[in-house]
C-alpha cells in the first residue's frame, strides 16, 4: 500500500479519517498525519471537515456510516459534545469529560479517547519544561483544558490553579479532579496569575488577531513559562508579549506533536 504525498491521487481503496471543527481552517493535524501515513506506507488520508455546532450530531452520525472511515479527530468547539456521540469512552474521557479522537472498533462501535493532555505534557517535557513539582496555572477548562488539567496532575504538578469564565463548568471539573488528586487543584476567581512556574492558555483566544489576551503575562515571576495551545498562528499575541517580557514560551504545535505516537498506537498504524 502507498501513502499520499502531494500529487498522488487518492484511490478507491483509501481509508479515510476526518478532523471536525468550527472553524477548521487552522487545523494542523492533516499536515502531521498525512506525512505519517506516507512514511508508514498506509493507503489513508486525513481531511478537514467543517462542522458547525448545530450540525455536529448529524455530521458525526453520517460519518459513522461511512464504511471506509476509520477514525475522527476532534477540535474546538466539539470536544465535550462529541463524547456523547461515541458508543464507548476511555477512563480518561470519563474523568475529563471530553474527547479529541474517535476510533471505529472491530464490532462497528466507536470508542472515544483524549490525548490532548498527555500530548501537552509530552511536548512540555520534551521542550525542557518539567511540570513535576511545579505550580501551574491553567486558563480555559473546555475540551482541551480539562484533559490538560488531568494530565498535569498525573504528571506530578504540586499545585494546579484553574480559571474559566464558565464557573459551573470549572466547578464540575475541579470536583472530578479532586476525587482523583485531592487537595492539589483550586479555582481562580479571575485570570490574574501570580507566583506560578508555568502558565497555560487552553482557550481559543489567539486564533483571531483581534482576540483579547486570555491573561496578562506581566504578573508572572521572572522565568515563568508561558504556554499556548493555539497552533495557528504559531506566534500568538500572548506568546509575543510574554517573549518581549523575557519569559520562555511554549508553542501550541508541541501538543499535537506530542500526540503522534499515541495516535499511531491507538489506530494501529504500524
Amino acid at each position: 500500500m502507498t501513502g499520499h504525498p502531494p500529487g498522488t491521487p487518492i484511490k478507491g481503496t483509501t481509508r479515510l479519517y476526518a478532523v471536525l471543527g468550527d472553524p477548521v481552517a487552522q487545523v494542523q493535524s492533516p499536515g502531521l498525519m498525512n506525512p505519517l501515513f506516507a512514511r508508514l506506507g498506509r493507503d489513508a488520508v486525513l481531511v478537514p471537515v467543517h462542522a458547525r455546532a448545530p450540525h455536529l450530531d448529524a455530521v458525526v452520525r453520517g460519518l459513522r456510516r461511512i464504511d471506509n472511515l476509520d477514525g475522527m479527530f476532534v477540535t474546538v468547539p466539539h470536544k465535550a459534545a462529541v463524547r456523547r456521540l461515541a458508543d464507548r469512552c476511555s477512563p480518561t474521557v470519563d474523568v475529563v469529560g471530553s474527547a479529541n479522537v474517535l476510533r471505529r472498533e472491530a464490532d462497528g462501535c466507536w470508542l472515544a479517547e483524549n490525548f490532548d493532555g498527555s500530548g501537552f505534557v509530552t511536548g512540555l517535557v520534551a521542550a525542557g519544561h518539567e511540570p513535576k513539582g511545579a505550580h501551574v496555572a491553567l486558563v480555559g477548562t473546555g475540551g482541551a483544558g480539562s484533559a490538560i488539567a488531568a494530565a498535569l496532575l498525573a504528571a506530578g504538578v504540586d499545585r494546579l490553579s484553574a480559571y474559566d469564565t464558565d464557573t459551573a463548568k470549572l466547578g464540575d471539573l475541579i470536583t472530578r479532579l479532586d476525587a482523583h488528586w485531592p487537595g492539589r487543584v483550586r479555582a481562580l476567581a479571575g485570570p490574574h496569575l501570580r507566583d506560578v512556574d508555568i502558565a497555560v492558555n487552553a482557550t481559543p483566544l489567539g486564533l483571531r488577531p483581534d482576540d483579547p489576551l486570555p491573561f496578562a503575562p506581566d504578573g508572572l515571576p521572572p522565568g515563568g513559562v508561558v504556554a499556548d495551545i493555539v497552533m495557528k498562528p504559531r506566534e500568538t499575541k500572548l506568546l509575543r508579549e510574554a517573549a518581549a517580557l523575557g519569559h520562555p514560551v511554549h508553542h501550541g504545535i508541541h501538543m499535537l506533536e506530542g500526540q503522534l505516537e499515541a495516535y499511531q498506537a491507538f489506530f494501529g498504524l504500524t
